[in-house]
């Protein structure tokens, strides 16, 4: 049984930052991929960063220069510190595991408000 929880979410000014973590659970290979998506009210679901288990990274357009994606491969956690935060951040964070199948996590939200 694999299992994925996010932390980190909450409000914050524009310009802000907010550092959100995923810890991935249960028979897992440290090579698997992990990444994190976001969904804004009323939106589809859009992918933000995806870091592979050989620690190949890629980004969204919108979040380049401002969003680092990391990851603990031993603790199978990753991390995502988003700086420089925009209104249009604003949303629920999901993190997906690929184990190979897609696990995702219940979501975490974060708000960008003045």
């Amino acid at each position: 049984q694999v299992h994925v929880v996010e932390s980190g979410g909450g409000l914050v000014q524009p310009g802000g930052s907010l550092r959100l973590s995923c810890a991935a659970h249960g028979n897992i290979l440290t090579t698997n991929s992990m990444g994190w998506y976001r969904q804004a009210p009323g939106k589809q679901r859009d992918w933000v960063a995806t870091i592979s288990g050989a620690g190949n990274i890629n980004y969204a357009d919108s979040v380049k220069g401002r969003f680092t994606i990391a990851r603990d491969g031993v603790k199978n956690t990753v991390f995502l510190q988003m700086n420089d935060l925009k209104p249009e951040d604003t949303g629920v964070y999901f993190c997906r595991l690929w184990a190979p199948a897609p696990y995702w996590g219940q979501g975490t939200q974060v708000t960008v408000s003045s």
